[in-house]
């Protein structure tokens, strides 16, 4: 059984149980100076908001949860995802592509499965991840701001009708792609990150209760090693994620290995 295989069998089995389970201020002219006729009090109350409009302070940024080494360092495998999405000998790129954006449609799907439950009209009135909030664009590019379910709805039923479309995921011998195949894969990639970061915001809490975070970051790690490799995303795009993106995919320090010799 191939590497992966046993990655995404392990995922699977795994995710299924527990599912179950479970101003600036004005220049002044250059006069003497005068003393100030409104006083102190008048002085302090108006530079209490210099530079701050209305004198508020930003809202405190909210923990991120997943940023916490005590989950950073959990995955379901111990080697380097690199040598999962690598274009193997003497495979076509396209053909590369399209299995690998398959999977990871799949396999995305599958773990959001696991807190659908949770991501409601009312915890989740809007896609959100960090500070951005995502609006779904229709064929006729309508844009219109949804809830989180139905964006991930919208994605995943758009993602199921391309990659089950023989004129663009063609499964046939000497069919050929489209020329858009690449810009579509691209769109799909973007959509996926969408619905992960929509995790990791949103629903970290209730993974973590599950005790699905470390596959939910491998699964992350092995999509972000992906889109890189192929040059599938911007990284304005992802720069949103790039502290969980650095905390990840950064190797793990070697385990301690047992040199008991067998006899």
């Amino acid at each position: 059984m191939l590497v992966s295989d046993r990655y995404i069998g392990k995922a699977v089995v795994h995710v299924a149980r527990n599912y179950l389970r479970g101003s600036q201020m004005a220049e002044a002219e250059e006069d003497p100076p005068v003393e100030n006729p409104h006083g102190l009090l008048w002085t302090l109350f108006t530079r209490k908001g210099k530079g701050k409009p209305n004198g508020k302070k930003p809202p405190p940024e909210e923990k991120k949860h997943y940023l916490d080494a005590e989950h950073t360092t959990v995955r379901v495998v111990d080697f380097d995802l690199k040598e999962l999405v690598v274009l193997p000998r003497e495979i076509d790129l396209n053909e590369w592509l399209a299995c690998s954006t398959t999977t990871f449609f799949n396999l995305i799907n599958l773990q959001y499965s696991t807190i659908s439950e949770f991501c409601t009209g009312d915890t989740c009135p809007a896609m959100t991840a960090c500070n951005t909030t995502y609006f779904w664009y229709d064929e006729k590019g309508k844009k219109t701001k949804c809830t989180a379910p139905q964006y991930v709805d919208f994605v995943m039923s758009s993602v199921q009708k391309l990659v089950t479309d023989e004129d663009i995921f063609p499964t046939k011998y000497g069919k050929e792609f489209p020329n858009t195949f690449d810009s579509l894969v691209k769109k799909i990639c973007r959509y996926l990150f969408h619905v992960l970061a929509h995790i990791y915001w949103s629903h970290y809490k209730e993974t973590v209760a599950m005790d699905l975070h470390g596959h939910l970051n491998t699964l992350y790690t092995h999509f972000v090693v992906f889109i890189r490799e192929f040059n599938l995303m911007d990284p304005k795009e992802t720069s949103i994620m790039d502290d969980l993106t650095e905390a990840l995919c950064t190797p793990l320090p070697p385990q301690p290995q047992n040199h008991v010799t067998e006899r």
